[in-house]
């Protein structure tokens, strides 16, 4: 494999839009466990940039807007409600996080089950539409035992 991003810990980081990206921080912390280690405030109450943790990886946040990113990169409910990408994080104990999630008001699109590959998880959606699965097949150490 040639290495090209050196020692960066995370080379691919999602980068998400929300209406109201305040609440769906708190909402990601209670229903997921994404820690909140920084919130950059933008104009008029948005948020310019958000960085939440989850083990070992990271994901960015901001709030939707009309400026030149923003023009390219809406929340789902600006494209029919359907996301065109979802994150995958992988967990232990995937029913922990299914029932986490269910008790915190995330839609369940495809209930918890074992999969033919060999992991165990689900898809769900937060309240600002963006995709979600949870699974305990961890692609990354089967690739490279």
């Amino acid at each position: 494999m040639t290495v090209i991003a050196g020692n960066i810990v995370s080379t691919i980081i999602p980068s998400m839009r929300y209406y109201d990206t305040l609440t769906a921080i708190e909402w990601l912390y209670r229903a997921f466990g994404f820690e909140k280690i920084l919130v950059v405030p933008g104009e008029n109450g948005a948020i310019a940039r958000a960085q939440l943790v989850f083990g070992s990886g990271i994901i960015m946040l901001g709030s939707a807007n009309d400026n030149q990113f923003g023009k390219f990169v809406e929340p789902p409910r600006e494209v029919g409600g359907v996301d065109t990408q979802s994150a995958y994080i992988i967990v232990q104990g995937a029913n922990a996080y299914y029932a986490r999630a269910a008790a915190t008001g995330a839609e369940i699109i495809i209930a918890i089950k074992a999969a033919d590959y060999g992991g165990r998880g689900y898809l769900c959606r937060d309240p600002g539409g963006q995709a979600w699965n949870f699974d305990t097949y961890d692609l990354w150490a089967q690739e490279h035992a």
